[in-house]
């Protein structure tokens, strides 16, 4: 539904409309990663992270909830203030 790229939000037109709170949440939690990460790092990680848990799990969607940007994302979510008080590279303790 949403893409960050470089901290800045993209949502599909047919999209508009549904974006909650949730979703900016997450996506504010991604901005925060790939801010800390110096942008082109975040992006670096997320792809092989990515591939490794494709090998891991031979599929596609499991792989991208197995990486640990985004569990991160996905776990903290429905806390408004998240981003507020996470504190530095708080994703690497989901990569267990």
């Amino acid at each position: 539904m949403c893409f960050n790229f470089f901290s800045v939000l993209f949502v599909r037109k047919e999209y508009k409309g549904l974006v909650t709170q949730r979703d900016i949440n997450h996506e504010k939690i991604h901005t925060a990663q790939i801010r800390e990460m110096l942008y082109i790092f975040f992006y670096l990680w997320y792809v092989i992270e990515w591939l490794i848990r494709l090998c891991q799990w031979k599929n596609k969607r499991d792989a991208y909830f197995h990486i640990s940007l985004e569990r991160e994302a996905y776990s903290m979510q429905y806390i408004d203030d998240y981003t507020k008080t996470r504190k530095h590279y708080a994703f690497l303790k989901y990569m267990k």
